[in-house]
């Protein structure tokens, strides 16, 4: 009967998903579709001024700094990602802000401590704030990195001055079924538990999100591999949060894979919300 009772609670969530994706088409206002307009965009900085390690409770954290702008941004990259990740928004970001570009436990030059879960990269990121001294740091985070910022926001709610979470999702049964399915036949023949994660975490339920009280900015790509209803999801229980989906984008086209439009996304927001 338990099983019988989430495979209807599965194909509930896919017959919903596809109606989202049709309304999408015919009603784009009613999601904030947006376009990211990268015509006239500031020019890249070439180099980081800072690459380094800290040492963190249980962590030994690899971290870049760009730029020198009076406001510190957080940049988190997503599941089995580094510096490299999101390294070309960085450095469009620099122009604005001071960019700190840190890799999660058990990624990148980071150290691995042998757990990893979404509740300890945040405490990981916490410690993070502290050790580099920052007060209230604009976090925006792409994937796992996106579900990272919207941790850290409910779970160390005086930390942050905002989030932006991209590509996050609210749980595991919330992708749509090509993709976990893929990460299971690959954890087949090479188990990793980056992907164990995905599989099993996070778990968002409204009273956790409502413990978030910065302001946040929850968006999607119109072809995301997370169900546009989970974006809705999120954003209608985080208390006066924004909204948006990408126009034409999927999960990673606007932020890992063009470090343009995260800056047009990053900036756009920041500036509406005062916080640059």
């Amino acid at each position: 009967m338990k099983r019988f009772l989430h495979f209807v609670l599965i194909l509930g969530t896919i017959c919903s998903g596809i109606a989202a994706q049709v309304d999408f088409v015919f009603n784009p206002q009613k999601y904030n579709a947006i376009t990211l307009e990268t015509s006239s965009l500031p020019s890249p900085a070439a180099e980081p001024q800072t690459d380094d390690f800290v040492q963190l409770e249980d962590v030994k954290m690899h971290y870049q700094i760009w730029g020198e702008g009076k406001t510190p941004l957080i940049l988190i990259h997503g599941n089995g990602g580094s510096v490299r990740s999101l390294r070309e928004a960085a450095q469009y970001l620099a122009n604005d802000y001071t960019v700190y570009l840190p890799e999660s436990r058990c990624h990148g030059q980071s150290s691995d401590p042998g757990e990893i879960s979404y509740a300890l990269m945040a405490k990981d990121y916490a410690q993070f704030i502290q050790a580099m001294g920052l007060q209230k740091p604009l976090i925006m985070g792409h994937s796992d990195g996106g579900i990272n910022a919207i941790q850290i926001a409910a779970d160390y709610p005086e930390l942050p001055g905002a989030i932006i979470a991209c590509g996050a999702n609210s749980n595991p049964d919330k992708f749509k079924p090509y993709f976990p399915l893929g990460v299971a036949v690959r954890n087949l023949f090479k188990p990793d538990k980056l992907n164990d994660m995905m599989l099993q975490l996070p778990d968002f339920t409204p009273e956790y999100l409502a413990q978030i009280t910065c302001p946040a900015y929850i968006v999607s790509g119109q072809y995301d591999i997370l169900w546009l209803t989970d974006t809705v999801y999120l954003h209608e229980n985080i208390r006066g949060s924004d909204m948006a989906v990408v126009r034409r984008a999927d999960h990673s086209s606007y932020m890992s894979q063009d470090g343009r439009q995260a800056y047009v996304l990053a900036k756009t927001w920041f500036d509406r919300k005062g916080l640059s």
